[in-house]
């Protein structure tokens, strides 16, 4: 019995800081062991999170320390700025792949695997940094529709086999044993593999290849605090594009999108639930 909500923007109404335009930084980290002194925050092994350990922001009021605070700019609407989460999240994930990779990040062929928030907000970062080819594996058709309109290349998985070797970088933002299998049977030798989906842990890995070919499997858990920042600004520039397949629906409509969403039944990769 947890109230949700880790992905929000809000005003602050209490305080020195009343009246404040804000997104929230939903990790709260401890600022004492090693992680966080040396700037990674988002592994700090004491952190507590907003939605998850804490009560979340599916409720009229949350309480999130002044610290996590990022002041939004005017223009940037609360629909738009709550993506910061998920925006932050495909960010460092893209961040992560321009320091593991060996060649410039333009230069590579990448795939990312899941068309929801954090794939389709991959795919976007990527093609906004100039990397000219970007295709996304997605099997929901409502979902590869959406990734369609969002001007990215796709592929169903189910229908057409992926040849084998075939990105230099592969983003999984689904994390289950199926994508895990096609990330290692698409990605380059020498290539790179960001695991970003936290779908089931289970599984077999082809880890013969891994080893054989020199691929890099690289962990990315959520983000700092600058990478929520980055995504802030990107969102305000409107380098993503116009982010027409983000779909509002009220708050009290809340426990019918989870159900939507959970069953496939919506074109949406992230439905905002607004109050009021």
């Amino acid at each position: 019995p947890l109230i949700l909500g880790h992905e929000a923007a809000g005003t602050v109404v209490e305080g020195e800081n009343r009246g404040r335009r804000v997104t929230m930084n939903p990790m709260i980290p401890c600022g004492e062991c090693l992680c966080c002194l040396v700037g990674r925050t988002n592994i700090c092994k004491n952190c507590s999170i907003i939605g998850m350990t804490r009560p979340g922001a599916f409720a009229q009021y949350v309480t999130v320390p002044e610290s996590c605070l990022i002041d939004l700019p005017e223009g940037l609407g609360p629909l738009h700025a709550a993506l910061s989460e998920p925006t932050a999240t495909a960010w460092h994930a893209v961040n992560l792949a321009e320091r593991t990779s060996w060649r410039p990040l333009a230069e590579m062929d990448t795939l990312v695997i899941g068309g929801g928030s954090i794939g389709l907000l991959t795919a976007l970062i990527l093609r906004a940094r100039g990397v000219h080819s970007v295709r996304l594996a997605e099997t929901n058709k409502l979902r590869r529709e959406t990734v369609a309109t969002a001007g990215i290349q796709y592929v169903d998985p189910a229908d057409t086999q992926l040849s084998a070797n075939c990105a230099h970088i592969v983003f999984d933002a689904v994390g289950s044993a199926k994508s895990r299998q096609l990330a290692i049977h698409a990605v380059h030798p020498g290539g790179a593999i960001i695991h970003i989906g936290l779908s089931e842990s289970g599984g077999e890995m082809d880890i013969r290849k891994i080893t054989l070919r020199e691929i890099a499997f690289v962990g990315s858990y959520t983000y700092t605090r600058a990478d929520l920042a980055s995504a802030v600004d990107v969102l305000y520039r409107g380098v993503l594009g116009d982010l027409s397949w983000v779909e509002a629906r009220p708050l009290s409509d809340g426990a019918a999108a989870f159900a939507d969403l959970d069953a496939g039944r919506t074109a949406a990769a992230k439905i905002v639930l607004l109050p009021g």
